[in-house]
């Protein structure tokens, strides 16, 4: 029994190293990888994300612009008694 376990395993062993390795490029060739219908692609790298600025902000001082409440700039604004006062 313990004869034929060991020429099972070097069976086996000597089986799996003549299988070969996959081929990452699948035929495409450097750079290329295959797409979802078989065609050829290249390889891009992964998107950067873009940050954009906002616009202005209701109740924000802008400096050299004064205030802004969503339709203009008011330039002398304050709170007063849970609401705003201009001067």
């Amino acid at each position: 029994m313990r004869k034929l376990l060991i020429i099972a395993l070097t069976s086996a062993a000597a089986f799996a190293s003549a299988i070969p390795a996959a081929q990452a490029a699948q035929g495409c060739g450097p750079g290329f990888h295959r797409g979802p219908y078989g065609a050829c692609r290249p390889n891009r790298p992964p998107a950067r994300a873009v940050v954009v600025p906002g616009g202005p902000r209701m109740g924000v001082f802008y400096h050299g612009r004064g205030y802004w409440d969503g339709h203009r700039y008011w330039m002398h604004r304050e709170r007063w008694h849970d609401g705003w006062r201009y001067h």
